[in-house]
């Protein structure tokens, strides 16, 4: 009996020194190395992200800058217009003012008459204040529609000139909205790779909280077995008799919608001209002003725009924006809008680079 026991007590002390050299802690497992770095490939690639968007902002920014520039230089052609007109209206009036005084000097003698004054003038220096007289009056006649012709000439190339001036401004702002269309879609491939990144990490901390969670309870399985180990060896030699320790979006108004509508509608067919907010010709920004408020003046441009109030939701009255371009949303993902030179006020889709802002009557 005695043998016995002595043998179950080696039994239990070798139990209980071959659980010794199982660790406590397991060390770091594949997938959280994976974890970590799918982790550090996610930085890079949002640190890659954040320097795409700080590049979309300045272009956005120069997008504004450009919008700017061309509705002053829209407003500069306009007026080169007017100017145009009111100095073909004076050159007019000047020329048939000369012809009238052509047509009185020839009915009353022509250069008969004229020659004889200067003859007949007494002597010969009244003879030279006469006939420099004379000469006078035709270079000033000359002279005045030279100036006309000139004022005309100006203008006209200050037109020309102020047109070359916008046509190279759309360029530039065409230029710019490929490059924002080219960095969006790289945004918008980062963020996938991005999303593709989280799911991998997710995937990856999963299977490593599992294998913690396995040694975990291999811990506590080899501890429970050593402190059983250690119960027996006490119990086979007759210790004591056991026991242990426990160890917002602001709100919408159907009739006010309905009345931006209504005015969006009831300026379809009118030409696009840089600069213009009405009454019968618009830009994209002077049409949605005027729709939003009924007045003819400008409250912002799409930069402006971009900073109202986003909506998930849209409703007819509400504006379509983007950096380069804007309208008035009617419902059924259409809008109406003032196109680009060359074009006029009408109904189409809503581009899918546009957002969706309510105006904070």
């Amino acid at each position: 009996m005695r043998l016995r026991k002595v043998h179950n007590i080696l039994i239990a002390s070798a139990l209980i020194c071959s659980m010794a050299v199982t660790p406590v802690f397991a060390e770091p497992s594949s997938a959280r190395e994976e974890e970590a770095e799918l982790k550090e490939k996610k930085k890079v690639a949002q640190e890659e992200l954040d320097d795409l968007q700080e590049e979309l902002n300045e272009l956005i920014s120069k997008a504004n800058q450009l919008e700017l520039k061309l509705i002053a230089k829209g407003e500069e052609i306009i007026q080169a217009e007017k100017d145009l007109e009111a100095a073909e209206e004076k050159k007019e009036e000047q020329y048939e003012a000369m012809k009238l005084r052509i047509k009185y000097m020839y009915e009353s003698g022509s250069g008969t008459a004229t020659m004889e004054k200067v003859m007949t003038s007494g002597d010969i220096s009244s003879m030279l204040s006469q006939a420099e007289y004379t000469q006078q009056v035709h270079e000033y006649d000359r002279d005045q529609l030279q100036e006309y012709a000139n004022t005309v000439e100006e203008i006209e190339d200050l037109q020309n000139t102020l047109e070359r001036e916008r046509a190279n401004l759309e360029d530039l702002e065409a230029e710019n909205e490929v490059q924002q269309q080219q960095i969006n879609e790289t945004i918008d491939e980062k963020s996938d790779e991005i999303s593709n990144l989280d799911e991998m990490i997710q995937e990856a901390a999963r299977r490593a909280a599992e294998e913690e969670e396995a040694a975990r309870r291999a811990e506590e399985a080899r501890r429970a077995a050593e402190e059983a180990a250690r119960q027996a060896a006490q119990n086979t030699g007759g210790g004591s008799s056991g026991g242990g320790s426990s160890s917002s979006a602001p709100s919408y108004s159907v009739s006010t919608g309905n009345t931006v509508v209504d005015r969006a509608y009831g300026k379809m067919g009118c030409p696009y001209v840089w600069g213009a907010t009405g009454p019968s010709t618009f830009d994209c920004s002077g049409l949605v002003g005027y729709c939003l408020t009924g007045s003819y003046s400008r409250i912002g441009t799409t930069y402006t725009f971009l900073g109202w109030p986003r909506v998930s939701n849209p409703q007819p009255g509400d504006v379509c924006t983007s950096a380069t371009h804007c309208g008035i949303y009617i419902g059924n993902g259409q809008m109406i809008h003032a196109p680009h030179t060359g074009d006029v006020v009408k109904i189409g889709p809503v581009p899918s680079n546009m957002v969706y802002v309510r105006y904070p009557y």
